[in-house]
Order: structure tokens, then sequence, then C-alpha cells
């Protein structure tokens, strides 16, 4: 049975106490809901929160009925991300470096998502190690970041690459771009996992979503701890 912190609407059970713990209410995974049920979670999350609601993974034909359903959202089609009342600014700065074009769906997810919860956004395109000086001459404004989400997949080498340069957290995010051997962001996963440069995160392939989540909870905590 749903408590006091959840409602059941018997198709999902939201948890509406999500905000209060983490800062952030619960966000929805569009890909295979129903507008109409889309349309019901975004209810429930707007009627018993306050901060930005989010709707990811929603094609084009289900957003426009999401929203003719629920007004005054926005939806970004290069994202594919519906969203509510997106947040002030934190403050706190994230460049998206994106290893090439084939890798931007999944970076401008990653980007549209730490912009809906308040993050400030850069996004810097095709820096892949292909062409290591594109990369270098944007040395100046990755270091500047608070945290720098890496989009890349085939091999995977630009996660290490940012890392052996910048100071801050850097998030890897692999992605399924690459021929056979790449095994569909596999290859690139592992890459990242095994990287020489210390300290990297790294999220589920194609997860620009878990990327922002990431940047976002270090934005928290960085907040908690400035004076």
């Amino acid at each position: 049975m749903a408590g006091p912190d959840v409602v059941d609407l018997g198709f999902a059970r939201v948890d509406v106490d999500r905000e209060a713990r983490q800062g952030l209410p619960e966000v929805i995974y569009g890909s295979g809901k129903t507008p109409e049920q889309i349309s019901g979670i975004v209810r429930t999350l707007l009627r018993h929160n306050d901060g930005p609601v989010l709707a990811t993974r929603v094609d084009d034909d289900v957003a426009a009925s999401v929203l003719a359903a629920v007004p005054d959202g926005a939806y970004d089609r290069e994202a594919r991300l519906l969203v509510w009342r997106p947040a002030a600014s934190l403050g706190f700065g994230v460049v998206v470096a994106v290893a090439g074009t084939a890798d931007l769906p999944v970076a401008r997810e990653a980007a549209a998502v730490a912009a809906a919860t308040g993050l400030d956004v850069t996004t810097v395109t095709d820096v892949g190690v292909a062409g290591l000086h594109r990369l270098l001459a944007e040395q100046d404004r990755l270091r500047a970041a608070d945290t720098v989400i890496v989009v890349a997949g085939m091999e995977g080498a630009l996660a290490s690459a940012v890392g052996g340069l910048v100071a801050c957290p850097v998030v890897a995010v692999p992605t399924s771009t690459g021929y056979g051997a790449g095994l569909e962001g596999v290859t690139a996963l592992l890459a990242m996992h095994a990287s020489c440069a210390a300290g990297i995160t790294v999220v589920n392939i194609d997860s620009g979503f878990g990327a922002a989540m990431a940047a976002f909870r270090l934005a928290r905590v960085a907040g908690r701890r400035t004076p």
C-alpha cells in the first residue's frame, strides 16, 4: 500500500518525498509510457512538489499530447526532454565535452537535464582524441568548470584525456557510437572504467540523464559547503 510519501495512481506509485530527500522531484522516464500515464505523473509531481518536473526520452508525438494535457511545460526535441518549472541557477558550472557529432544526442540530454536542474551548462563539441589539438584548445574552459561531463563512444579515450587535464570531478558517459568492435558502447564503458586517470565517475551507456544527475548531486554538496 502507498504511504503518505507515495501517491498511488494505479499504474504508478509516485515518490512525492524525493524532493525533500534529494533536492529534486522524481524524474519520469518517458519511454514506454503512454501520454496519459506521463501526464498523470506530471500533474502529481507538480501538485506535491515545488521544484522542476522532468520527463526524459519522450518522442515528439507523445510530447505534444502531454503538453496539450499539462500546459506551461517546454519540450527540447534534441534532448527528448519535457520540463516544467526549470530551476534557478545554483551557480555551479558544468562543461559537457562531446567527442564527436554522432555523440550529440546523448550530450544534448545531459546538457538539457543539467540546465533544467539549475546547473550552468556550456557544451564543447567535436573534441575527440582523433584530433587532440581540438581538445587542448579548450583546456582553459575545461579547467574553469566545477564538473566536466565527457560524452564519448568508440574507444572512449576522451574521458582519460580530460581526466588528466582537469582537477574537478569528471563524469564520463560512454555512448553506443562506433563500429562492430565498439560493441554498442561496451568498449567505451570498459575503457572508461579502466581509465588511468584516477577518480573518473562512469555512468551507463547513453545515459546523459545519469551524468546530469551525478553533476547535480555534486552541486548540492558543494552548495552546502559554501561559506
